[in-house]
């Protein structure tokens, strides 16, 4: 493996400890579990309209998914819209993971350049990486929107490629989402994959080209490559 020049992070449950939004939901009736169903139909639809060849906002579809959801919750929220106004409140309010500032400064002080290219809205990782003190370590924050495809997209991650004038090789695609090391490996890039919970990656995936079970464990594998 060639040493990367970038270093693309995603962003939701990657960088951001989305776990919180667990505790919001309970707080309007529905139980914590409904997290993981409501942000895998998120991905589903967002990744339907990009195959289908659109594109469509991520907050637009969380929301509409997360009301959808509320309303078929058993003895729910009276109003599943209020209701998603406030689990969705809490967004802003996410910090980063433990590990994700020694692992930025790490790669940053290595002479790494970082960006984020996220599906969903840059402004919404600006208080959790501001209260880390890690924002200004990026010297650029992207969305897909920009692209207009969703990761795992090929041409996402080429509209990356181009916009911070590297070639795609020389891009790692730092990710917890192995759909999305899959398909940055599959565009060119180097596949990065952090695996805090000590899953089994998926075989039907191509694999990733460094694993490690933390960012700064991540971040020396490949300030070493």
């Amino acid at each position: 493996m060639v040493r990367p020049a970038v270093v693309v992070f995603d962003v939701n449950e990657t960088l951001t400890d989305m776990s919180p939004l667990r505790g919001r939901l309970e707080e309007v009736g529905a139980p914590g579990v409904a997290f993981d169903a409501w942000f895998a139909a998120t991905l589903r639809d967002g990744f339907a309209v990009t195959a289908a060849g659109g594109y469509a906002e991520f907050g637009d579809i969380a929301r509409h998914v997360l009301v959808s959801l509320l309303t078929a919750v058993p003895d729910g929220p009276a109003d599943p819209v209020q209701a998603t106004d406030h689990v969705l409140a809490g967004l802003p309010e996410l910090d980063v993971h433990p590990d994700v500032a020694d692992g930025l400064r790490r790669l940053h002080g290595g002479g790494l350049r970082l960006v984020t290219l996220t599906n969903g809205a840059t402004a919404l990782s600006d208080g959790a990486l501001g209260r880390a003190g890690v924002v200004d370590l990026f010297e650029a924050r992207y969305s897909v929107s920009e692209a207009g495809r969703w990761k795992p997209a090929a041409e996402a991650y080429a509209w990356a490629a181009g916009v911070v004038d590297e070639p795609a090789g020389r891009l790692a695609l730092v990710a917890v989402h192995p759909w999305d090391v899959d398909g940055a490996g599959r565009a060119g890039l180097v596949g990065a994959w952090l695996n805090r919970a000590g899953a089994t990656y998926p075989t039907y995936f191509h694999p990733p080209a460094v694993t490690a079970g933390s960012l700064p464990e991540l971040a020396d594998r490949l300030l070493a490559s």
